[in-house]
């Protein structure tokens, strides 16, 4: 009997030695850092459990070795290494050290994306949707019929980019109010207005904000880039008064409306002044492009570190290979330190600027996440510019953060509460 025992102990040992697990690292060693986000999503939508490894690595990916995920892994161009259970166990081990900045997060379920943004054609490019597409991560697109209709519900993370919640078109009045393009949009966006029963634009996308603020209360999350984050803040603040001048809505702005902007309402902005110069190509002093004097060689922005295993979300939100990143400019390029809120988190900042790049918070069960600017990989996206190849940006770290923001919703939720 005693025998027996230590030969089924030995053949435990033997087995458990070629047990093996995958390896995705993110640190330089990864030659497509998009991709295999992409892959580490494809994991999970099917069913099959992965761990994000924070801090370690570059905040690498592990799972059980899969030939179905080592072939997918060589199709998509990700690196990869193919690493027996006992040396996962002593990364494993390694991680839970408590003097380590590391932890390990399981990733459960594939978040559902939903994009808000219009059909057909637009002027510029959307980073988002181009990293996604990239990066073979599938999302649906969505707009302002399919958010009144109350279908918002059904996704987990919702993606704003370069849109305008106060109905003031962009701003774009003063360089293209003559250009087809402009007038083809107003016209699509009265139209669209008027057939879901509204009598302005501007009124639209204030119950569009609105439900959107119901949606991650609810448990939604939410990432905005460029104009879409200060014009959100901007709209939900005036929400009580008219801020649109008669080129864009058909009557003037209310006269006094300072007195009825109410900053309780925003998310991360405070105290600031609106632009009433329908010229003017921004929407208030939140952003800093105009005003900032920073030369394209010196505009770099900082990644704060925070504890693995005491604040795991922004640790994930701030995975990187690096944490200087480059900067890159857009209608609304970074926001003036000044006007952000006390209970906001700042994840990336230019200090000597005194401007945050990356912000996030909290509200009711939800977050939402800002990133300023337009295209991380081109400094200076104008109207009408070719879109970025992706393909010759493959460990672009601007838009890791991006990718990094897919794949949060997905991990553990009583880990996050930790």
């Amino acid at each position: 009997m005693k025998n027996l025992i230590l030969s089924i102990i030995s053949i435990f040992f033997v087995v458990n030695s070629f047990a093996s697990s995958i390896l995705i690292p993110m640190d330089n060693n990864q030659r497509d850092h998009l991709k295999a986000y992409g892959i580490t999503y494809w994991i999970i939508q099917n069913g099959i459990e992965a761990n994000w490894l924070l801090n370690y690595r570059g905040g690498s990916f592990s799972m059980a070795y899969n030939k179905d995920i080592e072939n997918e892994c060589i199709i998509r161009g990700v690196s990869y290494e193919v690493i027996s259970d006992a040396e996962l166990s002593l990364i494993f081990n390694k991680i839970a050290l408590p003097e380590v900045n590391m932890d390990k997060v399981k990733l459960e379920k594939a978040p559902r994306i939903a994009v808000y943004a219009p059909d057909g054609n637009q002027p510029w490019d959307d980073a988002v949707t181009m990293v996604l597409t990239y990066a073979e991560i599938p999302y649906t697109r969505i707009y302002d019929k399919e958010i009144v209709a109350g279908e918002l519900s059904k996704y987990d993370w919702l993606h704003l980019h370069h849109e305008d919640f106060t109905g003031q078109y962009g701003k774009f009045y003063g360089a293209y109010k003559n250009a087809t393009w402009y007038r083809e949009q107003q016209r699509k966006a009265e139209e669209s207005a008027a057939s879901l029963g509204f009598s302005k634009v501007s009124k639209l996308k204030l119950f569009v904000a609105q439900r959107i603020n119901e949606y991650v209360f609810s448990g939604g999350f939410l990432f905005a880039m460029c104009s879409a984050t200060d014009s959100y803040d901007i709209a939900m603040a005036a929400s009580k008064t008219d801020i649109c001048e008669p080129m864009f809505d058909g009557d003037p702005a209310e006269a006094g409306f300072y007195n009825k902007i109410d900053f309780t309402k925003t998310f991360a902005f405070k105290n600031f002044k609106l632009s009433q110069n329908p010229y003017e190509y921004e929407f208030s002093d939140i952003d800093v492009t105009r005003k900032r004097k920073v030369p394209k060689e010196q505009d770099y922005f900082t990644l704060f570190d925070f504890s693995a295993k005491w604040d795991p979300v922004p640790t994930m939100l701030c995975q990187n290979h690096t944490k200087i990143i480059k900067g890159f400019m857009g209608q609304t390029t970074a926001f003036d330190k000044d006007l952000i809120k006390s209970n906001v988190l700042i994840m990336g900042e230019l200090k000597s600027a005194n401007e945050a790049r990356y912000i996030h918070g909290e509200f009711g069960k939800g977050t939402w996440t800002f990133y300023g600017g337009h295209d991380p990989e081109d400094y200076r996206h104008y109207v009408g510019d070719p879109k970025t190849d992706l393909s010759l940006h493959p460990n672009s770290p601007g838009y890791r953060l991006i990718l990094n923001n897919i794949l949060f919703p997905a991990a553990k939720k009583k880990k996050l509460k930790t």
